[in-house]
């Protein structure tokens, strides 16, 4: 009776069966459970990891854009050439509009030199020159008429002028005659003139000699070995070594002057400051990298430039006067002094900021190269940048009419009017474009973000409108006078490079700008040049080609080395030809 509900034996094995099944279905599929689990939670991993890896992306596009700019491209803040005729006013690209790229249509650009049937400027006066004159007077005896013998009479003379350059080096002897004493007196026994006073001890430069060397070096930047040249060129024969010595001794002389101008620089109320990486290749205890820093500090009449081994706030404090021996700042600046700072954002000038006394006042110019950085990097964003360009260009012109017209005339209370609607305008515009930060590109948002932090320092423009808004113009004199710091660091640390050796800032002379066409300049040697062939085609915006799907060897930068030869199938089988079809070839040099 038992068996009749469930069956035989049979069925009862059947049923353990199917059990079984079933019992292996659930647990495969807890098993599949798990590992759905699993790659769910690694969905999530790797999703963050595509987040992270296009930031990455991003940032490393937005620095190839800045490094590829700075290597190729025009500067963003260079003013273009009025054209003749041309209203760069009213495009807003004029004055020191730092918008102007060069690129707007015009008429085109016409030739050098003086046009035909214009006016000419006419011959310099140099009548402040010293003057010789020299009278060149016919003979008496021609004088008189060939024929009947009567006398010339003087009716006036013609003038001529000429400008001789001399170079004479002048050995001056210093004689001083000695006297002895003819009587017993108790009195000195031998007389003497005192000694010539000399800059330099024992030295034989005159101090109008060092002078002329000094501004040969340091005003007029010919290297050492020229100027030994121009001397031997002219009879004295000089080394080198001598002239190092000269140098380091002049640089101690120099130094009491040099604090004096430094002291006054510190105690100024309004200070530019700026510095730029710079190279020197002298071996520093306690320094492990050539990598220095040139800091320059402008005030109303005086500008110091400091070689210093760090970017840290210690270089600033010491030219301030401010106490860092406890590696804390003060709370203000001694004496209850105040300072205006004009610079950009790096962190060491917003910490000085914090003290009490201290207004900083950044720089337009830096913030612009944040928004043309971010276009740069991201084409999309194009019309975003152009946009915040215009307003800023527009801040520029304004700010130029405020220093073009008079203090105190109409004309400056217009534009100063004029400066404080666009600072009202940059202002809206900025509040109302950071009130959805998540509605905007990232690199547009953290550009805004930048302002939105920095807003109070450039705003405060408008309390100071005869202050320049950027600090381009300072980027030529750090090139010059930084120079001249360099060479006297270098002095002191170990004398005048060795013949034949690179100088200390050899690395920055190059092109003022190059253009940057759809490859590289064709200047380039032939292994920084993108390479052609094998390349497949690409569809669509790529803004950082280095790391498409392709890969092959990066490309080396600088000189190609002297021993390797590339060649392409092409040349081989060219140079192959010529060889068979040129006697001879084989002697020749490949070019």
């Amino acid at each position: 009776m038992g068996d009749s509900g469930l069956g035989g034996a049979g069925d009862v094995e059947f049923w353990r069966a199917e059990a079984a099944r079933w019992r292996a279905e659930a647990e495969q599929l807890a098993g599949c459970r798990a590992e759905a689990e699993r790659l769910e939670a690694d969905t999530v991993v790797l999703r963050a990891r595509v987040v992270d890896l296009e930031g990455q992306v991003g940032a490393l596009a937005e620095r190839v854009s800045v490094l590829a700019r700075m290597a190729f491209g025009t500067s963003s803040e260079k003013v273009a050439k009025r054209s003749p005729g041309g209203d760069d006013a009213a495009s807003g690209s004029g004055g020191d509009d730092p918008a102007g790229d060069g690129s707007s249509g015009g008429p085109p650009k016409r030739g050098r030199g003086q046009r035909k049937g214009s006016r000419g400027h006419g011959r310099r006066d140099y009548s402040h020159l010293p003057t010789r004159e020299e009278v060149h007077d016919v003979a008496p005896g021609e004088r008189v008429c060939p024929c009947c013998g009567a006398d010339y009479v003087a009716f006036g003379e013609e003038t001529c002028e000429q400008i001789d350059w001399r170079v004479q080096l002048i050995r001056i002897v210093h004689r001083r005659p000695t006297y002895r004493r003819t009587c017993r007196c108790p009195v000195r026994g031998v007389l003497v003139a005192p000694p010539v006073g000399k800059a330099i001890g024992k030295g034989r430069f005159t101090t109008v000699f060092l002078a002329r060397l000094l501004v040969e070096k340091f005003v007029l930047g010919r290297p050492a070995h020229r100027i030994v040249a121009a001397l031997a060129h002219d009879g004295l024969d000089v080394a080198e070594g001598t002239l190092a010595g000269v140098f380091a001794a002049c640089s101690a002389l120099l130094g009491p002057l040099a604090a004096a101008v430094s002291d006054r620089n510190a105690a100024a109320a309004h200070l530019h400051v700026d510095e730029t990486s710079w190279r020197v290749f002298a071996a520093v205890e306690g320094k492990d990298s050539h990598r220095w820093w040139c800091w320059v500090f402008v005030g109303p009449d005086t500008t110091v430039f400091k070689i210093a081994p760090s970017r840290s706030l210690t270089v600033l404090a010491e030219q301030l006067g401010i106490d860092t021996d406890h590696d804390t700042l003060p709370d203000a600046l001694p004496g209850g002094r105040q300072v205006l700072l004009s610079s950009d954002f790096y962190v060491v000038y917003q910490s000085l900021g914090r003290l009490a006394g201290v207004e900083n006042l950044w720089c337009w110019s830096h913030i612009r190269r944040y928004f043309i950085r971010a276009g740069d990097a991201h084409p999309e964003l194009a019309v975003w940048t152009a946009g915040w360009v215009e307003r800023i260009a527009a801040l520029y012109v304004a700010h130029t009419a405020i220093t073009a017209a008079e203090p105190g005339s109409p004309e400056r209370t217009w534009a100063q009017a004029q400066f404080s609607a666009e600072l009202n305008t940059t202002d809206a515009a900025r509040t109302a474009q950071s009130t959805h930060p998540e509605l905007l590109h990232p690199a547009a948002a953290k550009v805004l973000s930048t302002l939105d932090r920095e807003w109070q320092g450039l705003a405060r423009h408008r309390e100071f409108p005869e202050l320049p808004l950027g600090q381009q113009h300072l980027g030529a004199r750090p090139a010059r006078a930084g120079g001249r710091a360099q060479e006297l660091l270098r002095l002191r640390l170990g004398g005048l490079r060795r013949a034949g050796q690179p100088g200390l800032h050899h690395h920055r002379h190059r092109p003022a700008s190059r253009a940057q066409p759809a490859g590289l300049p064709h200047r380039l040697p032939r292994r920084v040049r993108p390479l052609r062939r094998h390349r497949p085609h690409r569809t669509g915006a790529d803004p950082i080609p280095a790391l498409g799907s392709e890969h092959r060897r990066p490309h080396r930068l600088g000189p190609p080395a002297p021993t390797r030869h590339h060649r392409t199938r092409h040349h081989r089988q060219r140079h192959q030809s010529r060889r068979r079809t040129a006697p001879g070839a084989g002697t020749m040099n490949a070019c």
